[in-house]
C-alpha cells in the first residue's frame, strides 16, 4: 500500500513541476504542449501495461519530442529561420536516438531495467509519467522560445548554441556507434568497452546528450524574457537525471556487479573520468 501511494505521489509531482514552470512562462501554447506530452505517455502506457512490454517506451519518448516541437511550431506559426533550425536539430536528434534505441531493444528482446517494474501498475505508470517530465523539461526553453514574439531569434548566442549542439550530437552518435561495433564482435562478449571515446569518458554518449541540450538552451536564450529564463534549467535537469537517477548510476552499479572484481576494470574506473573528459584523458 505504501509503495502504491509513493508511486502515485511521484507521478503527481512529476506532472506538477513542468506544469508549474510552463505556467510561469505565461504562454498558453507551452502549457498545452506540456499537457500533450503527458497525455501521449498515459495513452501509450495502457497497451504497454496490458501487453507487459517496454519495447516502444523509448520510441514513444522520441515521438513525443517530435510531437511537441511540431505542435508548438504550427500552433504559433513560428516558421522563422531560427525556429526551423532549432526544430530541425531536435527532430534529427529524436529520430536518430529513437530508432537507435528501438532497434537495440528489438535485437536484445527486452530492457532489463523494466523487468521488475512492468508487473507493478503504479510503478510502471510512474515510469511513463517520468518520461513525460523528461521530455517537457528538456523542451521547455524551446517551446517557450518558439512561442515568443518572432520565434527563436538569431544572433551570436544562437549560432554558438548551434555549434555546441552539433558537437554534442556528433559525440553521442560516435559513442553509440563505437559501442554497437564493440558488442557486435563475438570476441568482446562479456567484456566492457574501453576504447575510442570510451577511453576518454566512461559515458561519452551521455556527455554528448548533455552537451547538445546545453546547445539547445543556448540557442533559445535570446528569445526568453523575465521569468521565462527559468526554463533554461533543462541542461541541469538532464545532468541530474542522467548522472544521479537514470543512466550513469544504473550502468555503474551494473558494471560493478559484472566486472567489479576484475583488475582491468578497477584500473579503468581509476583512470577514466565518469562523464566529463579531462585534459589528462585526452592524451592518454
Amino acid at each position: 500500500m505504501k509503495d502504491k501511494a509513493f508511486n502515485l505521489l511521484g507521478s503527481l509531482i512529476a506532472f506538477y513541476i513542468p506544469i508549474q514552470i510552463a505556467y510561469l512562462t505565461g504562454s498558453e501554447t507551452v502549457l498545452q504542449a506540456v499537457v500533450l506530452a503527458f497525455i501521449i505517455q498515459w495513452v501509450c502506457f495502457i497497451p504497454a501495461y496490458l501487453l507487459q512490454t517496454e519495447k516502444f517506451y523509448d520510441l514513444t519518448g522520441s515521438l513525443t519530442y517530435l510531437s511537441l516541437v511540431l505542435f508548438t511550431v504550427f500552433s504559433t506559426g513560428s516558421f522563422e529561420k531560427g525556429s526551423l533550425v532549432v526544430c530541425g536539430c531536435i527532430c534529427v536528434w529524436a529520430i536518430r536516438l529513437g530508432s537507435f534505441l528501438f532497434f537495440r531493444i528489438k535485437k536484445d528482446g527486452e530492457d532489463k531495467r523494466f523487468r521488475s517494474i512492468k508487473p507493478n501498475f503504479t510503478r510502471f505508470f510512474m515510469t511513463w509519467t517520468l518520461q513525460g517530465t523528461w521530455v517537457t523539461m528538456c523542451l521547455l526553453c524551446v517551446t517557450t522560445a518558439l512561442s515568443s514574439g518572432g520565434g527563436v531569434k538569431e544572433g551570436a548566442t544562437f549560432y554558438l548554441g548551434l555549434v555546441i549542439f552539433i558537437v554534442g550530437f556528433v559525440l553521442e552518435v560516435v559513442a553509440d556507434n563505437q559501442k554497437t561495433s564493440f558488442r557486435k564482435n563475438p570476441k568482446n562478449k562479456g567484456y566492457f568497452i574501453s576504447s575510442g571515446l570510451w577511453a576518454k569518458s566512461r559515458h561519452p554518449n551521455y556527455l554528448g546528450e548533455l552537451i547538445l541540450w546545453i546547445g539547445v538552451a543556448t540557442m533559445s536564450t535570446q528569445s526568453l524574457e523575465g521569468l521565462q529564463h527559468i526554463t533554461l534549467i533543462s541542461p541541469l535537469f538532464v545532468y541530474v537525471l542522467l548522472v544521479y537517477i537514470s543512466g550513469v548510476r544504473m550502468l555503474e552499479n551494473s558494471g560493478q556487479k559484472k566486472w567489479g572484481e576484475l583488475p582491468e576494470y578497477k584500473e579503468y574506473l581509476n583512470n577514466t573520468p565518469q562523464l566529463f573528459i579531462s585534459f589528462k584523458s585526452i592524451f592518454k
